[in-house]
């Protein structure tokens, strides 16, 4: 195998990468980030390779979620402990459905890049450069704005930081307590059509937890304190290379940006510069794999990206869309069958589903959402494969960007909160309302369809 280095991907055809007026100050960002300390430690990373290793193997459930793309301006206390609560809340409710432990990993603290379509926008006849993610530029139209700022980079490292402090730091404190779920609980929950089901849930999981404490005689301080780990695409490669280190009485190099990184589709090319540069760490890696995805390509990822065929290492997040999941993933399951080697999958059940409706908003529908990870469980246990993992945009404020759910969403809503600058994601509601309905199908011999008129199932 070729020498790697961990700006070796330079000599790559490099995908997605803004493109910066002055060259000399990008290189001067890096040389500030790569002396800055790590945001992540080996230990950690090491730590969920081996709980992901465990969900391939079914003693475990993959729960990633966060922003589409994080903003600048969402680094403050309430928002990122809404974030928390949301992947807390829906991790009980995993938990109790599915009888497994859960991974709990954010998109946070690091997903402030992009990919585009275009790399330029006109608007009446002005033209600039795409809104790339808060690490790159900003959203407002204009050309100071839009212009490609490598200071950004230290930036969103910066708001990476503080994100991190403040999530371990509730997480330590016993916000995460197991003993205390009534501390997770939002003020818009209450009024949540499912919101007696997941008391009920709350309420029998803590007459477990007191009378697994009463025969122990003691309690249960292992009950007190969850693991919590990030990710993020792993996008914007000279803000990765910076923080691309050894670490003692460790072999290999760490992407210490992150826990967590994928790749995305577009950038997801065997003789492109991600593929390189991601290649050469030791971090577990997602690979994003939609409908253009053929066996052929995939099976060349994963012999470049995993040469070891190490569990724990890869995670297939596919996202085909609904209309396509038939068709598309049972050829992808059985080229790596043939392999021999053990991956994590997981339904990213959002990518694929989203649309732009009449009045302009772009949107994703529950019922399709749902219909998606319903085909997903059915097709792995079908084939004999697992669904160990569920990949979700989702924030924990009260937004209004996909239509349906318990309450009924419509395209008139959408205008009433619709925040995201990017892609549209659950609301608190919907995310709740998914964990308890992948619940479901999880409990169901392994992976299967809801029957209309079970108790609680949403009629289709």
């Amino acid at each position: 195998m070729r020498d790697w280095r961990p700006d070796s991907w330079r000599e790559f055809p490099a995908r997605q990468q803004p493109t910066y007026p002055d060259g000399e100050a990008v290189e001067e960002v890096v040389r500030q980030l790569a002396a800055l300390p790590p945001l992540v430690t080996s230990w950690e990373v090491e730590s969920l390779r081996e709980q992901l290793a465990e969900a391939a193997a079914g003693r475990r459930f993959l729960l990633q979620g966060g922003a589409c793309a994080e903003s600048f301006a969402d680094c403050r206390a309430g928002r990122l402990t809404n974030k928390l609560k949301i992947l807390l809340q829906m991790s009980l409710v995993l938990t109790y459905g599915l009888r497994r432990r859960i991974i709990r990993v954010g998109r946070f603290a690091g997903q402030y890049a992009k990919p585009r379509s275009a790399d330029t926008e006109t608007r009446d006849g002005v033209t600039l450069p795409s809104y790339r993610g808060d690490l790159v530029n900003a959203p407002e139209f204009t050309p100071g704005a839009r212009t490609p700022d490598p200071v950004r980079m230290l930036r969103g490292y910066e708001r990476a930081a503080l994100t991190l402090n403040f999530i371990r730091a509730l997480v330590e404190g016993g916000f995460a307590d197991l003993h205390h779920p009534e501390y997770w609980d939002l003020d818009f929950v209450r009024h949540s059509p499912r919101s007696a089901e997941y008391q009920r849930m709350v309420e029998s999981i803590g007459e477990s937890l007191r009378f697994m404490e009463t025969l122990a005689g003691t309690r249960l301080e292992e009950m007190g304190r969850v693991d919590f780990f990030t990710s993020h695409e792993g996008l914007h490669l000279h803000y990765e290379q910076a923080q691309t280190r050894r670490v003692p009485h460790r072999e290999g190099f760490y992407t210490l940006s992150t826990h967590y990184p994928w790749i995305g589709m577009r950038t997801a090319d065997p003789g492109g510069a991600h593929v390189e540069f991601f290649r050469g760490v030791r971090n577990p890696i997602g690979i994003k794999v939609g409908p253009a995805m053929t066996p052929e390509w995939l099976l060349d990822l994963l012999e470049i990206l995993d040469p070891g065929k190490e569990p724990g290492r890869i995670t297939l997040i596919h996202r085909f869309g609904h209309d396509r999941i038939a068709e598309c993933l049972p050829p992808l399951i059985e080229a790596v069958r043939r392999t021999g080697r053990t991956v994590l999958w997981s339904c990213d059940p959002m990518h694929g589903n989203t649309e732009k409706v009449s009045n302009g908003y772009k949107t994703r529908r529950f019922d399709t959402i749902l219909s998606e990870l319903e085909q997903a469980f059915e097709i792995h246990h079908r084939m004999g494969s697992r669904l160990g993992g569920v990949h979700l945009e989702l924030t924990g404020e009260n937004v209004t960007e996909c239509i349906g759910g318990a309450r009924g969403l419509s395209e008139s809503d959408l205008a009433r909160a619709y925040h995201t600058e990017v892609d549209p994601r659950l609301n608190h509601e919907q995310a709740l309302e998914t964990a308890m309905l992948i619940a479901r199908l999880g409990r169901a011999n392994g992976g299967g369809r809801l029957e209309t008129g079970a108790p609680g199932a949403e009629p289709r």
